[in-house]
Order: C-alpha cells, then structure tokens, then sequence
C-alpha cells in the first residue's frame, strides 16, 4: 500500500529544476508560452474578469521575466491595461492597479531585492516571491507579500518552508509538459496518507497492531501519557506503557501499565516484546547515566520498529562511539523524530538552511528513516528519498505535542505501516489534528480526541 512517487506532487530544488528543463523535449520558446499563458489565466481568475482592469508586471531579464511579458501580452489581447516595468525601473511605491505580476527574479535569484510597495492591489507571484530562496525559503526584508503564488511544474522547497511559505499566499501548480518523474522529494498529501493507511480488518483482533511505550520517570509522567493514549487513538489495539520506577497508576487510562524497575530494566523490556510490533522509546525518561545506559541496551537489540524520541535521542547521542553504531546493529527499522535542538545532539550543529538536505543526510548516516520536526517537517530515508509535510501550524508549538506524534508514528508501525511512510504520515495526521484544534490554547492533551476524526476522514 505505498504510493508511486509518480502519483505525489514532486518538490525540485532549483539546480534539479534546470536539469529538468535542460532535459525538456520542447523548447524554451514554447515552454515560455506555456508558463505565460498559465500566469495569464491565473490573473484572470484573481481579477474576475478583464474588462477595465488595470494590471502592472514587473519583469526581470531572466526566463521568469520572460513569463511575466508572455502574460503581459494575453491580458492586453483581453482587454486589460497592463504596464510592464523592469525591476530596476520599478517606483518605490507603484501606480494604483488591480493586480500586480511579480516576475523579477526567480527561484535562483541570490541577494536582497526591495520590492516596490503594490498598495492595495493583489499580488501574483510567478513561480515564487521575488527574494525568496528557491531552495530554503529564506528570505530579506523586501519581499513582496503574494495573494497567490503560480508555481510552473514542479514545488520548490522554498515555497514550503517559512518565511518563504508565508510570503507565497496560496500556491497553484501549472503543469507546463515538463517531466518531474525522476524528483526524489514529494509534498504529502491526504491522498498519499489514504494510500499507505491500513484500517483494521473485519477479524481484527487487539494484539495484531500492539505497541509498547517505555516513557516518563518517577513523578513525571505526562510525557507517558501522551505517547501511549496517541498510540491508542492512532490505532494500536493493544499498548503497554511502562514508566520506570513508577508503581501502577489508578487506572484511569484504558492502556494496561506494567511496572518495571527504576535501573536496570533493559533486559525486562526487552523480554516483554514478544507479542508487539512496535516500540516508542524515550519521552521523559531522563538522562542519568543508568537510564541512558537501558536505553541503549534496549536499541541495541530491540526486535520490532521502534521509535526513539526526547530523551531516547539524548541516550543515543551521549556516547564517545557516536550514533551510528547501535543503530546499524539494528535489526529492526528505525524511526527518529528529532526537533532542531535534538538534532544538534545528534550531529554537533543544528540543521542547514536546506533542511531536506539536513534530514537525508543524517538517514544515510545513520541506517534510519529520520523525521525533522519544524513548520515544514522532513521526513528521509537511508536511499535518499525524502517526504515534506505542511500540515502542522504554530498550534503545536507546545509542550507534549511531539509526545503525541511518537505515539502516533508507533501505532501506524504496528498495523504494518513501511516506517518511511509511518513517519511522514504520522507527522501528516499530527498537524491535521491541530488544525482541527482551536486557534489559541490548544494543548498537546487536545490533540487525542482530535487523531480519530483525521482518521475517518481518510476512510
């Protein structure tokens, strides 16, 4: 139940960008056209007609400003008063009109380019906002802000990563007869998550998609919480959460608690496995050098996929042998889920502008698919796949929300769920579930009545 990467919406970098137009079949002339007459309709749409209205397009000198003057054209052959204006030539504050065209510069535009003011005119970004990194999203201060964003045959990672992905405004794909088969980064979408999803079977039983979570420590025991109650609503059939050195809670919680010791409980957590099919291992566990050392034990020789968060990340990092080597020992996948700082124990630095690249690198490093939190999460595999997902907004910015996404990834690991698409579609149904959520003073809490509706609505 994986998706073709034929069937998902392909992200380019702007170097892999010109290799797909140099490899075109047709040439720059009609590819131009093409573009053109995309943008042309695009502002059609946005002006609701032709008849009177007044649209500026600022062209650059590249094939982006070439676009920009293909448009031009078709809107005065309709019936629209258009001004074209080269960047250099541009006002600081421009003529009142009903729609801008920002064509300047495109996606391989390096620099600080201070944009003129569009007053109340609506913005059309060709490509992408003029100033923003195609390939990071960042971006100076002069950016124009687009209302839409026409983006020609393929995403740019740009677009999908802030500021870059804030200053686009809504994003619309023009196919332009460019191939973009050979892309090896995707955008998820519902429909993507549809695919890889696996609801339960009419003779489903609880023990065919079990989850083990060994989380918290003695008196702090809400990260536990979260991991396994998201695990339950993700659905696991069965979870058994272990806290170490925490006695039986009162049973409040529907997931059976087995106690384990407060030192030394590798062995037994690894004895425990035998009927689960997956493993979350480290929210809120502490960092004492006896507990990283049971954290390691169990990684080390873990049988089932497993999932290592928080704290499980610390253990793995706080080694003089590095990462590496328990996890290559693996047999069994591995998923992490580090955030930026997690990432930086890791590796010694936080990620690079160019995340996607950041997140594929420490895969191959390391032999495990690696999901890098953030506006715009990273998902990546040892081969050099990676996934992107936009889902998630400022509301998960929490405490305990990461908690739940462990949980999350692990109940999709357990129905059998390929850990490359267990953790993009984890991380998909995480931020859904936020949006779900209100707008102000959502907590992580929240986030567990919410799972089940995102997952009827793949149903």
């Amino acid at each position: 139940m994986v998706a073709t990467l034929a069937s998902m919406l392909a992200i380019l970098t702007p170097e892999e960008m010109r290799a797909v137009d140099d490899a075109a079949t047709v040439s720059v002339e009609t590819l131009i056209e093409r573009a053109g007459s995309a943008v042309a309709s695009a502002a059609l749409a946005m002006l609701g007609g032709s008849y009177g209205r007044r649209v500026i397009v600022i062209a650059g000198k590249g094939n982006n400003g070439n676009d920009g003057r293909v448009a031009a054209r078709l809107l005065a052959a309709r019936g629209v008063q258009v001004r074209v204006l080269e960047p250099g030539d541009a006002p600081s504050a421009l003529p009142e009109c009903d729609l801008v065209i920002d064509a300047a510069y495109g996606t391989g535009f390096h620099g600080v380019w201070a944009a003129p003011d569009p007053g109340a005119a609506r913005v059309l970004a060709v490509d992408i906002p003029s100033g923003v990194d195609g390939l990071t999203g960042e971006a100076g201060p002069g950016v124009m802000q687009a209302d839409h964003t026409i983006v020609l045959a393929a995403l740019k990672p740009g677009l999908l990563f802030p500021p870059g992905s804030q200053l686009a405004g809504s994003v619309e794909i023009a196919e332009i007869g460019l191939s973009c088969d050979g892309a090896r980064t995707h955008l998820v979408q519902q429909l993507d998550v549809q695919r890889w999803w696996r609801p339960r079977r009419a003779d489903a039983h609880k023990w065919r998609a079990a989850t083990r979570v060994v989380a918290g420590s003695d008196g702090m025991t809400g990260a536990a919480h979260l991991a396994a109650a998201a695990a339950q609503r993700a659905g696991a059939g069965m979870v058994h959460l272990s806290v170490p050195g925490s006695a039986t809670g009162s049973g409040d919680h529907e997931y059976v608690q087995r106690p384990i010791p407060g030192q030394g409980w590798g062995s037994e957590v690894l004895a425990s496995l035998d009927r689960f099919q997956s493993l979350v291992i480290g929210p809120g566990l502490g960092r004492d050098d006896t507990t990283i050392a049971s954290i390691r034990d169990v990684l080390r020789q873990s049988p089932v996929p497993t999932v290592v968060d928080g704290d499980g990340l610390f253990a793995l990092a706080w080694s003089n042998d590095g990462v590496g080597p328990i996890l290559r020992d693996r047999r069994s996948p591995t998923v992490l889920t580090p955030h930026d700082g997690e990432f930086a124990l890791l590796t010694g630095s936080k990620p690079e502008a160019d995340r996607i690249m950041a997140a594929r690198r420490l895969a191959f490093e390391l032999g495990a698919v690696v999901l890098l939190k953030g506006p715009g999460s990273v998902a990546a595999e040892p081969g050099g796949r990676a996934l992107v997902i936009t889902t998630g907004d400022d509301r998960l910015a929490t405490a305990g929300t990461g908690d739940v996404l462990s949980g999350i990834i692990a109940a999709l690991l357990a129905q059998g769920i390929a850990p490359f698409e267990a953790a993009a579609a984890g991380a998909w149904i995480h931020g859904r579930a936020g949006r779900l959520g209100p707008r102000h003073g959502l907590i992580a809490s929240d986030l567990l009545a919410l799972i089940p509706h995102v997952l009827d609505s793949l149903a």
